[in-house]
């Protein structure tokens, strides 16, 4: 990372910390999709953003501006950073009132640097992104095709993020505008004043707009290729891969702010995920179906659960509770089906509210009917809620498991209670489970040729 940039700033703030940054490599054409993404639901945003961008040249911007004029009718304040180039203060939208740029030195690192940085009391997200230098490319040297220039650094919602990346981006506009610092200081103290005075946008609206963005990239791809070849040439499959990935990291930042937002259980998807690869090694599951029920952990708690109540209380879990919360903007089908790599997960996470005895939603299935993942994710996700809300308790583990045990053949799959009574047991004597976040910019890794089979049903336990 080059030295002085708004990217290594905010890494040695975190290197070593307990929120490390999850780094990726991302393609150019990846990144043109996210941000339009990121940029288009300003338009339909509850909030009016502060919104600062970097550009790294000129002409980048001016390819851009238009759309700009657009966002910033919605922004309270949009900045621009870019080095200079002909015509780049003298287009229209660089004339508006609340839009300023910032004319960056050459030499400046930041003149590197693609950044997107959205805060508003209702939306937050950025992109921060550093071009790899000749040197990082290696022996096969830099690409000859622009789409193909690759970046590194990540994207994300997290509200605190934003506002820490935000105010490093405001601290360098100040080596060259210090009235533009003060006024923007001003602006973002203001929008962090009034965080919570208002309903946050639905962030699984972005989401889909993500994906969807994305899939139109990958499929222009295809059209760009002669009709007749059967696969992508290796270079574009390197393009695929990487929208393909981030596709993915859309879910899983998604799943990981609904994390953050529960203060009683911040750990849930990674806690989930970890109990569900343990029990699928228990019941000696292939290693590409324990893969797969380790993704549906992470992500379960994106599912519509269609109001259903909670299985041992008569209050709603922590977990249903936010998954109702969503359920205007996700169907049944679930927001993951809109992926087709996903249409397993999506499966499995939907039918984890079925009960054994078929008393379940969303389809009464029972029994070996109910996909095993989801059957094992259900009595997974609320042993883990069970564990939480005993933790301050002397024996929680064994009271956690007496609570499911109590539903074994109503709405627990009997056979898979005796598994999981084999794994507490193994805890109680000291059996450690690593619990590992996802490493969210590498989403590849997650799937593979298995990922978009059915949820198998039909399986004993």
């Amino acid at each position: 990372m080059l030295q002085g940039s708004i990217l290594q700033k905010l890494d040695t703030a975190h290197r070593g910390g307990k929120r490390p940054l999850n780094f990726g490599v991302y393609h150019k054409n990846t990144l043109i999709a996210l941000c339009h993404a990121l940029e288009d639901f300003i338009l339909e945003s509850e909030g009016k953003p502060l919104l600062i961008a970097a550009f790294q040249q000129g002409k980048w911007y001016l390819q851009e501006a238009e759309r700009y004029n657009d966002l910033a009718e919605h922004s309270s304040q949009v900045v621009i950073m870019a080095t200079g180039d002909t015509s780049f203060a003298e287009h229209p939208t660089s004339q508006r009132s609340n839009v300023t740029l910032v004319d960056l030195e050459p030499s400046d690192p930041v003149a590197q640097e693609w950044h997107l940085i959205i805060m508003s009391e209702t939306y937050t997200a950025m992109v921060l992104c550093q071009e790899l230098s000749a040197a990082d490319y290696g022996s096969k040297g830099q690409p000859q095709e622009d789409r193909e220039r690759k970046f590194y650094g990540f994207w994300t919602f997290e509200p605190e993020l934003v506002r820490e990346t935000i105010e490093l981006a405001i601290s360098h506009i100040g080596g060259y505008d210090q009235s533009l610092q003060k006024s923007l200081t001003e602006q973002a103290q203001q929008i962090t004043a009034a965080n919570g005075s208002k309903k946050r946008d639905d962030i699984g609206q972005v989401v889909y707009r993500v994906v969807d963005y994305l899939e139109r990239f990958e499929q222009d791809l295809y059209q760009a290729e002669d009709e007749q070849l059967q696969t992508l040439p290796l270079s574009e499959q390197d393009l695929d891969n990487n929208l393909l990935s981030n596709k993915v990291q859309a879910f899983l930042r998604m799943a990981q702010l609904i994390d953050q937002a529960d203060v009683t259980n911040p750990m849930a998807a990674a806690e989930v995920a970890t109990l569900c690869e343990a029990m699928g090694q228990l019941l000696d599951l292939p290693a590409w179906q324990i893969k797969r029920l380790r993704l549906a952990g992470w992500l379960h708690r994106l599912a519509p659960l269609q109001g259903v109540e909670d299985t041992l209380e008569p209050t709603k879990s922590t977990v249903q509770q936010q998954a109702v919360a969503q359920q205007e903007a996700m169907p049944k089908s679930s927001v993951l089906r809109v992926m087709p790599q996903l249409q397993a997960i999506a499966h499995i996470i939907t039918h984890q509210t079925e009960h054994w005895d078929g008393s379940g939603q969303p389809d009464g299935l029972a029994y070996d009917a109910i996909p095993l993942e989801s059957r094992i994710l259900a009595l997974i996700t609320t042993f883990q809620q069970r564990l939480k809300d005993y933790q301050s308790r002397e024996t929680p583990l064994a009271q956690a498991l007496n609570d499911c045990k109590a539903s074994a053949g109503t709405v627990f799959d009997p056979k898979l209670l005796e598994a999981l009574e084999l794994l507490v047991v193994g805890m109680q004597q000291g059996m450690s489970l690593q619990v590992n976040q996802p490493k969210i910019a590498a989403g590849m890794w997650l799937l593979d040729s298995y990922a978009a089979q059915e949820a198998e049903f039909n399986v004993s336990s």
